[in-house]
């Protein structure tokens, strides 16, 4: 069952849930968000984002929203990610979101099992914490949905990528568009754009 909150002896206190979507994109930014949910917080239909529809990940995002004690929503773009690699540049987003919180959280609740420490603020990191606690969900769908809205807007630029429907995920049309047309400013150079196979095959 999902969970309000993480850790019962901060149950008195304010737990921010952060997570990021994006992570294994060939193109754009990875997004992170971080929410503060109310004390016996309840919104049926909330789990892990992967496990969603879109529908219903747009139907629940405003009602998080509205909710929410607190919410923020960062990226970090592809250059940074080629920079610094994509396991600290998702770890910058969360830290990013967290900055932009209108209050500050007391205890931080982070889905995966890595995070740098963060101002001082207790964290534990839980693996598949995004279908265990509410504040990690609620964290999933806004930066999803987020994530989602930015690739849709550059599909408009470039459609010849099919981000409006991949997201920039590595899927076969996605591949077969950077080997015929090649990659451009969104696409991380540090990823391997097509594979071996995919150019065999083709």
């Amino acid at each position: 069952m999902t969970k309000n909150t993480l850790i019962r002896q901060y149950s008195s206190s304010l737990e921010a849930g952060t997570d990021e979507a994006g992570r294994g994109c060939l193109a754009g930014p990875v997004t992170a968000a971080a929410v503060i949910l109310p004390k016996d917080y309840s919104l049926p239909g909330l789990t892990d984002s992967k496990k969603l529809s879109d529908s219903l990940r747009y139907k629940l995002r405003p009602l998080i929203e509205k909710e929410a004690l607190s919410f923020a929503v960062a990226h970090v773009f592809q250059e940074e990610i080629d920079q610094i690699n994509i396991l600290n540049a998702s770890i910058k987003a969360m830290h990013l979101a967290l900055n932009k919180l209108s209050v500050r959280p007391e205890f931080i609740a982070v889905d995966g099992n890595r995070f740098h420490s963060y101002q001082s603020i207790p964290h534990a990191t839980i693996i598949k914490g995004d279908g265990k606690y509410l504040n990690i969900a609620a964290a999933s769908v806004l930066a999803k949905t987020y994530r989602d809205d930015y690739m849709i807007s550059l599909d408009k630029e470039f459609p010849v990528y099919d981000w409006a429907q991949n997201k920039g995920y590595p899927t076969i049309k996605h591949r077969k568009a950077i080997l015929q047309f090649g990659k451009n400013k969104h696409h991380r150079t540090s990823f391997t754009l097509i594979n071996e196979q995919l150019k065999l095959k083709l």
